[in-house]
């Protein structure tokens, strides 16, 4: 795939990028490496200081970074400036807490002193997605950096604006040259740079085959990883439930970012006394949203990033149906400019369909009849997925006992499942392994150093 920028609005490319050669990129790694060495020793009052900065300039630019977000994969401008808004956050979280999470652990042992230390492992590599171009990578370098170590970002190959404009921020914030740089490669050049020695850890957010073949490259040279892959999210709703919060927060949970976001919900498990009233007041919902140009900043829903994408999930919608899905509204394509879908909602879903076993990235909601809440939680993990999971009961202790039973890295209740800075996210399953965010996530890529002392 050229390194290019296709407005998803309009299929226009508005630039095209030239890739890096395999010699650039051993160089700019050599840079790393030597970048790491300064980095390292820096304080952590340092550390802090460009990472405000960071969310400053962030916060300064939103509308500037929202339309590059907006122009390069098709998000409605309000999210996208939200998403800008949302990496400042995740800045701010770490330049404040790194230094108290990665502080020294005293263990108390047969030594005169003994305690845990952290510290950092050097360059890592981050494989990034495009569907949330500003958020996958600064959950992973707000940590990464204020640890000590330093980044190399291979962005998807449709957001080069994207990858482009976070480098410049981290340059523009003070953080010393080549601590984090952009490599412009397709995906042939990865296990490359997974290969050099220099080369520590990598992280990926991405597709399950994609988090495969880089868990393989890095097996094969020990090296650690951390995955964010797919997910197919239940939003479970109980007849005790509110039911006309739940509809509303459906709408919302499946449509967010044009209905491509990996823990977007997806299949919706209504128990049977109250399928019926939900099924209709989520349709009524669904055919209100306002479909159009995602710069205008009424829209609701914008196009699918690229138009391959869009055939798939049509594909995916087309078997489904064709194996006894039925179309409760939507279904199809948009006749006009850009990659648009109409939102869509498939019911009478069973295994062996597309809608019910797969992912499916983009605007469209499995609706799911379940017998009872036992029924309902069977259904929810029956997926090789598990990444999040909403539940919708008013019995909170009874939420409480059925999230220990849902097979999944997180469960909100009577809300839509987000990712926030202050707690760990990941998934279990096809889903990947290994946690972002929170204190759990800083400490992913650190060296976990024990020190007894006689």
């Amino acid at each position: 795939m050229p390194i290019q920028t296709i407005n998803p609005a309009t299929g226009k490319v508005e630039k095209t990028f030239a890739e890096c050669s395999r010699k650039e990129v051993f160089e700019m790694i050599d840079y790393a490496h030597d970048a790491f060495l300064k980095w390292s020793d820096t304080n952590f009052a340092m550390r802090s200081l460009l990472m405000k900065n960071a969310a400053l300039i962030l916060r300064d630019r939103k509308e500037h970074y929202g339309k590059i977000l907006t122009l390069e994969m098709g998000k409605p401008i309000t999210q996208a400036i939200a998403e800008v808004e949302k990496c400042a956050w995740v800045c701010d979280y770490y330049a404040d807490n790194a230094q108290l999470i990665l502080r020294d652990e005293i263990v108390q042992t047969d030594a005169s002193e003994s305690f845990v230390q952290f510290d950092p492992l050097g360059i890592i590599l981050a494989v990034m997605p495009w569907n949330f171009p500003f958020w996958q990578v600064f959950r992973f370098a707000a940590p990464a950096l204020m640890a000590g170590n330093v980044g190399i970002l291979k962005h998807a190959s449709n957001v080069p604006m994207s990858a482009l404009a976070i480098e410049e921020i981290f340059m523009r914030a003070g953080f010393p040259q080549h601590t984090f740089q952009t490599l412009l490669i397709g995906s042939s050049l990865v296990k490359d740079v997974i290969d050099h020695p220099k080369v520590k850890a990598a992280t990926l957010t991405g597709s399950e085959p994609a988090g495969k073949h880089v868990a393989q490259a890095c097996g094969a040279k020990l090296k650690k990883t951390v995955l964010e892959l797919g997910g197919s999210d239940p939003f479970i709703v109980l007849e005790d439930a509110d039911i006309d919060e739940a509809v509303k927060t459906a709408v919302t949970a499946r449509l967010i970012n044009n209905g491509q976001s990996c823990i977007a919900a997806k299949r919706f498990i209504v128990v049977e006394k109250i399928y019926n009233e939900f099924e209709k007041k989520f349709v009524q919902l669904m055919k209100k949203v306002i479909v159009g140009n995602p710069m205008n900043t009424e829209t609701e829903l914008g196009p699918i990033a690229r138009e391959d994408l869009l055939l798939e999930l049509d594909e995916q919608v087309r078997l489904s149906v064709a194996k006894g899905a039925v179309i409760l509204c939507g279904g199809k394509r948009l006749e006009q400019k850009g990659f648009y879908y109409e939102p869509t909602i498939l019911a009478n879903l069973s295994k062996g369909m597309p809608a019910y076993d797969d992912e499916i990235f983009g605007p469209v909601a499995s609706l799911i009849k379940a017998k009872d809440e036992y029924g309902a939680i069977a259904i929810a993990n029956d997926s090789q997925f598990g990444l999040g999971a909403s539940l919708w009961t008013s019995n909170i202790s009874k939420a409480k006992e059925l999230a220990r039973k849902i097979e999944s890295g997180s469960v909100f209740v009577n809300g839509m499942v987000k990712s926030d800075p202050r707690l760990p996210f990941g998934g279990v399953k096809n889903s990947g392994y290994g946690r972002e965010l929170s204190h759990y996530g800083i400490k992913e890529f650190v060296n976990i150093k024990t020190v007894w002392i006689k």
